[in-house]
């Protein structure tokens, strides 16, 4: 067992119902950041990390167990969100069972939230980070390699015996610009294997880039456990540097950003604008912003040197839920900043959930008339989850831990049922606002010319629709086996 290597782990699990895995075809497929950062920083300081992606390559668990013990590494690195967390265990007790002497170390965003509560559930499990992991996880794989007496390591969750010990917060937040620069060598078929959703670039090889950290808004939806409520920006030099890097080396044409606040540092923008258009770079780019962050000017800028979509974070048409949320923008606001980006040449994407506790008929008929109404080009409708760290989980369950409902919490699948809507109901008006607002003749024609100008949206289109039609004609086959009553039965 090499006590220098670490083999980092995005767990798989289901994001798409069974019978459904057709819609792999049009979703994304893009690369853990934060592992890409943590094996950076361990390489930095003489560790030899590794990365295995499991959803992207549509790995099992037995898949990633093999791969794991084939590399025989000292550590494993478990990223978990809630909904990887049953997988992630199982993972955890196939790598044990083949080498016993094997640490298993988790992080992200569940164990930053809910860190002692998993601890618990999972004795798999033998170390949590909580937090951010660069600085953490050094100290750690040092203590380990030289001692293994980790108790003044600031920031962990670790097991003694039965117990579960907790040491002090590590009470700092990295420097971004004091990192490495991402491991994409390390991603396995990179940048090919890797894309955003279908119609969400305009050119490819893609590759995603985290240029900030934190965010001071509290949303009672957001999780903010591991980066902060501080947010901390790369500079405008270290994300060119990045941008150059991922063009020259790799091949790269489009770059997704995928911060919470790419436009709220105004300056920070303008000076990244001026750089790129200096450089004579031509990547095209996508960045996510609040609406009440934008400016005609700035937007015109960041067309100019290539932006080519934003998304915003919209929640609802209803002022009612906004004020529920603690979502700190209006809807004349945010029909300002979409008419300002439509203005200026850039294409809009609304990002919505449905089904916030107070959600209702009327509501729904509110976020209806506000999508077919401002220029929007792209409707992307989660379902509410109230994940583990967030004020709204905080207010729906108090202090249970409703772990049965873990490998749900994806955005994929309402959970929570309202005063007014049953769960059954909420998907039904689920459906009826994704076709109202894609069935419009401008947003229809919108996305054909998008699939005939761009040949890779063909392609997918096409393999979504074969993947459809057989999963039709698969569930019609099955209904007609299914036997059928005796008169005596009837």
């Amino acid at each position: 067992m090499d006590k220098g290597k670490i083999v980092f782990v995005t767990p798989p699990y289901e994001r798409i119902a069974p019978g459904y895995e057709f819609v792999k075809h049009v979703t994304n497929a893009c690369p853990s950041l934060g592992l890409l950062s943590l094996a950076a920083q361990t390489r930095a300081h003489g560790y030899e990390p590794s990365i295995i992606e499991s959803d992207i390559f549509n790995l099992t668990v037995d898949d990633v167990a093999k791969q794991i013990i084939r590399q025989n590494p000292a550590y494993v690195g478990l990223t978990l969100f809630t909904v990887g967390v049953g997988s992630g265990a199982e993972i955890a007790r196939k790598v044990k069972a083949a080498l016993p002497g094997a640490i298993i170390i988790t992080g992200g965003p569940q164990m930053s939230s809910m860190g002692r509560e998993t601890m618990e559930q999972f004795p798999e499990f033998d170390i949590a980070v909580v937090g951010e992991g660069e600085a953490t996880l050094v100290a750690l794989l040092d203590k380990l390699r030289e001692t293994g007496d980790v108790s003044t390591v600031p920031g962990i969750i670790y097991r003694e015996g039965q117990i579960l010990r907790a040491t002090a917060p590590s009470g700092a937040y990295v420097a971004l610009d004091e990192l490495p620069m991402p491991a994409w060598d390390l991603l396995p078929q990179f940048p090919h294997a890797y894309r955003l959703a279908i119609y969400d670039f305009p050119q490819q090889p893609i590759a995603t880039i985290a240029a900030s950290r934190g965010c001071p808004f509290l949303c009672k939806f957001c999780d903010t456990s591991t980066f902060g409520a501080k947010v901390r920006y790369l500079s405008a030099e270290n994300v060119f540097a990045q941008m150059k890097h991922l063009k020259e080396t790799w091949g790269v044409r489009h770059i997704q950003f995928v911060d919470d606040l790419w436009v709220a540092n105004n300056a920070r923008t303008e000076k990244l604008c001026h750089m790129l258009l200096e450089s004579g770079m031509k990547m095209t780019w996508s960045c996510t912003a609040r609406v009440d962050k934008v400016s005609p000017g700035i937007l015109a800028l960041m067309k100019k040197a290539g932006c080519w979509e934003i998304s915003f974070g919209l929640e609802t048409g209803s002022p009612d839920l906004l004020l529920k949320m603690n979502k700190v923008i209006n809807i004349e606001k945010s029909e300002q900043a979409l008419q300002w980006a439509n203005d200026a040449g850039i294409r809009t994407k609304g990002l919505f959930m449905l089904g916030y506790p107070g959600e209702t008929l009327r509501t729904i008929e509110e976020t209806l008339d506000f999508v077919t109404r401002v220029p929007l080009h792209f409707m992307n409708l989660s379902k509410f989850t109230p994940y583990p760290g967030t004020q709204i989980y905080r207010d729906i369950y108090g202090t249970n831990i409703r772990k049965e409902h873990w490998d749900m919490m994806n955005g994929m699948n309402f959970i929570v049922e309202s005063d007014d809507l049953t769960i059954g109901e909420m998907d039904r008006q689920y459906k009826r606002l994704l076709t109202a607002f894609h069935r419009r003749p401008r947003i229809f024609y919108y996305y054909t010319r998008l699939t005939f100008e761009n040949p890779e949206h063909f392609a997918r289109l096409l393999r979504f629709g074969l993947g459809f039609l057989k999963a039709r004609l698969k569930g019609a086959l099955s209904a007609g086996k299914k036997p059928q009553p005796s008169p005596a039965e009837a």
